[in-house]
């Protein structure tokens, strides 16, 4: 089937507008025109024609029955007959019982795709002077062990979603916040120190954070066979909990940190230095990165000290064993424990004089944290206390809650050592890509070493983060790294894939000396043609859309959707060998468009496309 070609001409303000908004202004036309009435823009009912029908835009009639007292397919056919009278745009329509399919001219699609083309950043807005200032907060580790696969996916859902605010048109700060101190920390630093015999990253030859992790790891088992010997003795297991030297030990050193103790704090410094270096290799190989982090060491005093104005201004109240809480029960929640009766202080501590802290640095609009939904209610709690203590943001702060990420094999627990290494992983994806690659014959010929190395990190790279964006964010997951490196099929592969095959045929244009910028516009194109079209001109209102619902997977599926499109016109339709100069040219500005998009998309997911595979 091929779009009805328009020899008539467009007004220069048709040109500027969307489609849709054309087609509004000719449907309250011919409504005036037909029955007399004025009829407001919100109650037209336009959409998508469905693919099993022919046309691109569906009219609703039935709103339409008490202006035109008649049936709903005669008030289609003479609705239709209207719009098409006054609107040139319209190259014809056909109707479904009280629905008016309106089919749009070839030369709409055309110029609309030359105006993608001059679109230096299609889809995106730029941030300006007033554009309002978004903080997304996300990744959050504790430097008692490295990132492992939870980890990756709160890191690629707050950069990407860092990126899609942007292009919105936000201003936006990336931001971070260590848990550097704690009794969890305490106990890789008391296993260091008890059977560390002076190791170092240096002399171990591992990188720091595994080395820390792995310290974490034996104070647990050490804590184990503790409670079992001591179980042995006839104790219960909370007695024994309670009795436990090691544990005892580990508080102590709490404490002595807290007091500032000389050594422990030394120690402390030593051993989160090695920590960093081997989260900021992770995070420049995960391809993430902040524009400001903040440290929980830092911000719980900040905290304490604005939990007690808040104290003293009668937000909070004090119990007879000196503890510090706020009552919420008048807003539906309970009483929450914000300082300890020794003073020390809670996570929700942290959590504000981080906030004061963050308000003091820049003058936040809007506040998203990227947290597991384990912690919905934390954040429940948090926006409440915020409100309370007056930061104008509080009530609407964003806490964007994700689902867990499990492996086939099940869950995963930090302290038994039986986490899934981001590091780790990020090899196996790579390892798999070269695999794969070389089971499908060698997709990488003729490339030097160098290049495929790095082809192989893209690839195993973009098949786990697009894996891992593609899935609604609310939702569990399960993630299969073989599924993930698949080259057909909804994956991160197939797009770039699609990519380098679009970077392909221009290269090839290039080198027969063919330039479709001087190429003339055909008479006609065909419907797969239109309707690659209609998806590059979906992308803006796709991003729109993602950066309302803070959805990265609405950019994630998009993008396949439009290489599977583009696809399937490859295969059925000739390019580079088509003899019409006019449709050949069409052919190559479209693929340019359809590669520039996705390469769009991607990046806003923070995936590279190679120019070659």
């Amino acid at each position: 089937m091929l779009c009805k070609g328009f020899s008539g001409k467009k007004k220069n303000k048709d040109r500027m507008m969307s489609i849709e908004s054309i087609l509004n202004e000719s449907i309250i036309a011919a409504i005036k025109e037909l029955y007399g009435q004025e009829v407001a823009s919100e109650k037209i009912q336009l959409q998508k024609t469905r693919k099993e029908f022919e046309g691109d835009f569906t009219l609703v009639v039935f709103p339409f029955l008490q202006m035109s007292r008649k049936r709903p397919e005669e008030t289609a056919q003479e609705i239709g007959e209207k719009i098409s009278a006054l609107q040139p745009l319209v190259s014809g329509f056909n109707v479904i019982k009280g629905f008016l399919n309106l089919s749009i001219s070839t030369t709409y699609w055309i110029e609309l795709l030359q105006a993608i083309e001059k679109s230096e950043e299609w889809g995106c807005t730029k941030a300006d002077e007033n554009s309002p200032l978004v903080m997304v907060e996300y990744s959050s580790p504790n430097t008692n062990k490295p990132l492992h696969l939870g980890h990756i996916r709160n890191n690629l859902l707050g950069y990407a979603l860092s990126n899609i605010l942007a292009a919105n048109g936000n201003k936006v700060v990336k931001t971070n916040i260590v848990n550097d101190r704690g009794i969890h920390i305490c106990k890789s630093m008391l296993a260091w120190q008890k059977w560390g015999n002076g190791e170092t990253p240096a002399s171990s030859g591992k990188k720091g954070d595994h080395l820390i992790g792995d310290y974490y790891v034996a104070f647990d088992k050490h804590y184990k066979a503790e409670l079992a010997e001591l179980m042995e003795k006839g104790m219960s297991k909370e007695e024994a909990e309670a009795a436990s030297p090691l544990m005892a030990e580990a508080r102590e050193m709490l404490v002595k940190w807290e007091a500032g103790d000389k050594e422990v704090r030394e120690l402390w410094s030593t051993m989160n230095g090695w920590v960093y270096e081997g989260f900021d290799e992770t995070y420049k190989r995960l391809g993430v990165g902040f524009d400001k982090i903040y440290y929980e060491s830092d911000t719980y005093l900040e905290g304490k000290e604005t939990v007690l104005k808040g104290l003293e201004k009668g937000i909070f109240y004090r119990r007879d064993d000196e503890s510090v809480w706020a009552d919420l029960t008048g807003d539906g929640l309970d009483e929450k424990l914000l300082l300890r009766s020794d003073g020390t202080s809670v996570y929700m501590t942290q959590d504000i004089g981080t906030a004061q802290l963050r308000f003091r640095d820049y003058p936040i609009d809007k506040m998203v944290y990227v947290v597991g939904n384990e912690q919905n209610y934390h954040f429940q709690v948090l926006s409440l206390l915020l409100d309370k203590l007056g930061f104008s943001w509080g009530k609407g702060l964003v806490h964007f809650s994700y689902g867990m990420v499990e492996l086939p094999e099940g869950k995963m627990k930090s302290r038994e050592g039986t986490v899934v290494d981001a590091d780790d992983l990020m090899d196996e994806m790579i390892k798999t890509a070269r695999e794969t690659s070389e089971e499908l014959g060698g997709k990488l010929n003729g490339m030097t070493d160098e290049e495929a190395d790095d082809t192989y990190r893209i690839i195993g790279l973009g098949a786990l983060k697009y894996f891992m964006l593609k899935v609604d964010a609310r939702k569990n997951m399960l993630f299969n790294p073989k599924e993930s490196i698949d080259f057909n099929g909804n994956t991160g592969p197939f797009i770039q894939y699609t990519y380098a095959r679009t970077r392909s045929i221009e290269r090839k244009a290039a080198e027969s000396g063919f330039n479709c910028d001087n190429a003339a516009a055909p008479a006609t194109i065909s419907e797969k043609e239109c309707s690659i079209i209609r998806l590059l001109n979906d992308f803006p209102a796709v991003v729109r859309q993602a950066g309302s619902d803070y959805s990265p997977s609405g950019i994630a599926n998009y993008a396949y959707e439009l290489a599977k499109e583009y696809n399937q016109f490859y295969h059925d339709y000739s390019i580079l060998r088509e003899e019409n100069e006019a449709v050949k040219g069409f052919r190559i500005l479209l693929t340019r468009n359809v590669g520039k998009v996705i390469k769009t998309a991607m990046n806003l997911l923070g995936i590279e496309v190679p120019e070659r595979m």
